[in-house]
């Protein structure tokens, strides 16, 4: 996401909170009073999001004195101090959940995509994201993907072709499908759904470079992949777990998409405490 659509994402969520003014804040701060700002980390994870978060106390405050006391992208432990913020002591508290919103959202995908890579780990198995993000948000979603140690999938349905059930119903079939797919669209990738090894050999022969696996058990992953060969790229969906991915990354598949990452991660529990400035 660049500068330009963080900031105008940044100010619609401010104003979604702040709405026609921080009532709280105008009854119990004293104008023009100055305050220190910690946030910390309070459970195990990987921060990401520290643009976000700064970007919306510099709204409130462009004079705000942000400083990062731990890095992005490499897991921590709990208690570690994560930024330090130095300003108005009313911009502070207004912008405080705006800004733990963001953070604690991407840093718990960016923890979820960790544990994930962390258990298919030696396979050579990569995780991918998906298109199951939140509305608005699904760069940034994507960037705690890759934060955590994931790989991104395409970003929308413009990017790459990904040919499903459905399409495939509309074309004639999976090879039909595979064929018009790469006349119409020869620079991009072009992926196509397979339920069965019927399908997965009329997507070869068509010429599809890569085969999604839907759905299927590990001896059917393995008998897919065994099929398939060097003739293309294997991955495998179908809603599995940390506890079940691993025998799914042994079967030999070169990506498995996760739509959890995205629609599930639980938020990455962080705080902010405030003291004045004297």
């Amino acid at each position: 996401m660049s500068g330009t659509e963080l900031k105008a994402l940044v100010a619609r969520a401010l104003a979604e909170d702040i709405g026609s003014g921080d009532v709280t804040n105008q009854a119990t701060v004293p104008a023009g009073t100055r305050a220190r700002a910690e946030i910390t980390q309070k459970a195990p994870g990987v921060i990401y999001g520290l643009d976000a978060a700064e970007e919306t106390f510099r709204q409130l405050d462009p004079y705000v004195k942000p400083i990062r006391t731990g890095p992005e992208g490499t897991w921590r432990e709990p208690r570690a101090p994560v930024l330090e913020l130095e300003g108005d002591a009313r911009a502070l508290l207004s912008a405080e959940r705006t800004a733990l919103n963001f953070l604690q959202r991407l840093s718990g995908i960016a923890t979820l995509t960790a544990r994930y890579v962390r258990a298919v780990e030696h396979t050579g198995a990569k995780i991918l994201d998906t298109r199951k993000t939140t509305p608005g948000l699904r760069l940034l979603e994507k960037q705690a993907v890759a934060a955590g140690g994931g790989t991104n999938h395409r970003v929308g349905l413009f990017d790459a072709v990904l040919i499903k059930e459905n399409h495939a119903a509309m074309a004639g079939g999976v090879g039909e499908a595979v064929a018009a797919a790469l006349a119409h669209a020869p620079g991009l990738l072009v992926e196509v759904e397979c339920e069965t090894l019927a399908e997965v050999e009329a997507a070869i022969s068509a010429g599809a470079p890569r085969v999604l696996l839907d759905n299927m058990d590990t001896a059917q992953l393995r008998q897919a992949v065994e099929l398939v060969g060097q003739r293309a790229e294997t991955e495998a969906s179908g809603g599995f777990t940390l506890e079940t991915i691993r025998a799914v990354a042994e079967t030999g598949v070169n990506f498995i998409s996760v739509g959890a990452l995205t629609h599930s991660a639980p938020a990455l529990d962080l705080s902010l405490l405030l003291e004045p400035l004297r």
